[in-house]
C-alpha cells in the first residue's frame, strides 16, 4: 500500500514572500505592511479551481501554530454560505498541530504533535492519503530542510512586495527541485508552480574551453 503523501500549499508573491496574504491581523510579524496582498487578485480562475480540488482532496491538515489559531477562530464559524464547503471540509478532517507551546485544541478532530515533529509527521504518511500543509511558514521552512515532502505547491502572484517572510529563507538548505508538471497560468496573473523533491545542489561551470 502506497504511503500518503504531504502537500505544501502556499500563495507567494514573485520575490518568495508567503507572509499573511489572507488579510489584516494574520501575521503583522517583523512590522510587515502588506497583509492581505492576495485580495488584490479575487477573481483569478485558476486560483479558485485548483484550491477548491486541493480541498476536495486532501483527507488532513498539518499547521503551525499561528495558521492554526487564525483557522479555528475563523473556519468554524463559516459552516454555509460562499466559503461554507471549505469551513465545512476544515472542521471535518483531521488537524495536526506542531508547536512547542499548549495549543488550545477544542477545534474538532484536532491533535497536538509532540517534541519529535518530523519523525510524528512522517508517520502521518500511514493514517492519510492527502496531508495538506497550508500557510504554516516556520513549519514549511522545517519541511523543506528536513525534505520531509513531496510536493511543493505555490500560487505565485504577480507582485512584488520588498519585505516578509519568504518561502525560502536565507540559510535554506541547499536542494534542487523537479517540476511535477508545466505551469499553469490564471486569469490575473497568477501561476501555479508544483514541485517535488530534487537532489543535491552540484555546481559546475557554464563556460567552455578556448580554443586551441
Amino acid at each position: 500500500m502506497a504511503r500518503g503523501r504531504i502537500i505544501i500549499d502556499l500563495f507567494t508573491t514573485l520575490d518568495g514572500v508567503a507572509q499573511a496574504p489572507g488579510g489584516k491581523g494574520e501575521d503583522p510579524s517583523g512590522g510587515f505592511a502588506f497583509e492581505g496582498w492576495q485580495a488584490q487578485f479575487p477573481g483569478d480562475d485558476m486560483v479558485q479551481r485548483e484550491v477548491g480540488g486541493y480541498i476536495e482532496s486532501m483527507d488532513a491538515l498539518l499547521l503551525g501554530r499561528t495558521t492554526y489559531d487564525i483557522f479555528a477562530g475563523y473556519w468554524p464559524h463559516h459552516q454555509t454560505g460562499p466559503e461554507g464547503f471549505i469551513g465545512q471540509k476544515f472542521t471535518a478532517v483531521p488537524k495536526y498541530v506542531a508547536s512547542r507551546g499548549t495549543v488550545d485544541a477544542n477545534w474538532a478532530n484536532t491533535t497536538q504533535l509532540g517534541a519529535d515533529v518530523l519523525a510524528e509527521i512522517d508517520e502521518l504518511r500511514d493514517r492519510h492519503s492527502a496531508i495538506h500543509v497550508v500557510g504554516s511558514l516556520r513549519l514549511v521552512h522545517t519541511l523543506l530542510d528536513g525534505a520531509v515532502f513531496d510536493e511543493l505547491r505555490m500560487w505565485v502572484h504577480p507582485l512584488v512586495l520588498g519585505q516578509g517572510r519568504k518561502v525560502f529563507r536565507d540559510g535554506a538548505a541547499p536542494t534542487t527541485l523537479t517540476l511535477i508538471e508545466p505551469p499553469i497560468v490564471g486569469s490575473e496573473g497568477v501561476v501555479q508552480l508544483r514541485y517535488a523533491p530534487g537532489g543535491p545542489v552540484e555546481p559546475g561551470s557554464m563556460m567552455t574551453e578556448p580554443d586551441a
